[in-house]
């Protein structure tokens, strides 16, 4: 039960991964389409999770779990995950998460954290979310499918979140396609990583929508 528990634990919205201040393209989105209401919004998660999340960053962090703390190896999926993404802003949002995961687990004094947290000082590793995700919930315990379980569980919850602080929708609705996401994941992990899987991502519109944001004059959210 320890490890359910520290996958509600790191999925949770409160601990201070860093993702407060990212909204995963979703201000972006906003500012092209402001009636964007609940049934778009579960439709622009459910393409994230799909072909974001599933055949990218889940894949990043799979591989980044099964290689158990070899850092070469680490650094390669880094700098994959970091070709895989085609915006400057995602890219620089996802180390900018991964650099506030890592500092929050360290600052618990989490030794595998501080190992990669030089890592990326060093600039041996970048310090993608996913990747890091995928090394410390290995060190802390977590099986591949609570660790997926949590990080698909963080994008959803970061996206809804994002558009409720924006005001697109209220908290109720959020919530709402929060719990329509469910099942989704549920199905999502179940799906195997093969060893050999590729990273690969294709959400050209959100894409758009975040370099849009990135040149915008008032801005909520870094991405």
């Amino acid at each position: 039960m320890l490890s359910v528990l520290q996958a509600i634990w790191q999925a949770d919205g409160a601990f201070p991964s860093g993702s407060f201040a990212f909204s995963y393209g979703v201000e972006g989105v906003i500012a092209l389409r402001p009636k964007l209401n609940g049934a778009a919004l579960a439709e622009l998660t459910a393409a994230i999770l799909r072909l974001r999340w599933l055949t990218c960053d889940r894949v990043a962090l799979i591989k980044a779990f099964r290689i158990a703390g070899d850092l070469d190896a680490l650094a390669k999926i880094d700098h994959e995950l970091e070709t895989s993404t085609f915006g400057s802003t995602m890219r620089e949002g996802s180390r900018r998460n991964g650099g506030s995961f890592l500092a929050s687990h360290a600052r618990l004094g989490d030794a595998t954290a501080l190992r990669l947290r030089e890592a990326v000082r060093s600039s041996v590793c970048l310090g993608h979310i996913a990747v890091m995700q995928g090394a410390v919930w290995q060190a802390m315990g977590l099986d591949e499918m609570l660790a997926q379980l949590a990080s698909a569980y963080s994008v959803a919850s970061g996206v809804t979140a994002a558009a409720v602080r924006l005001g697109a929708i209220g908290a109720l609705e959020g919530q709402k396609v929060l719990r329509g996401c469910l099942p989704m994941i549920e199905t999502l992990v179940a799906q195997p990583v093969p060893h050999d899987a590729e990273l690969s991502s294709f959400i050209p519109f959100l894409e758009i929508a975040a370099a849009r944001h990135a040149r915008a004059d008032l801005r909520l959210f870094s991405n």
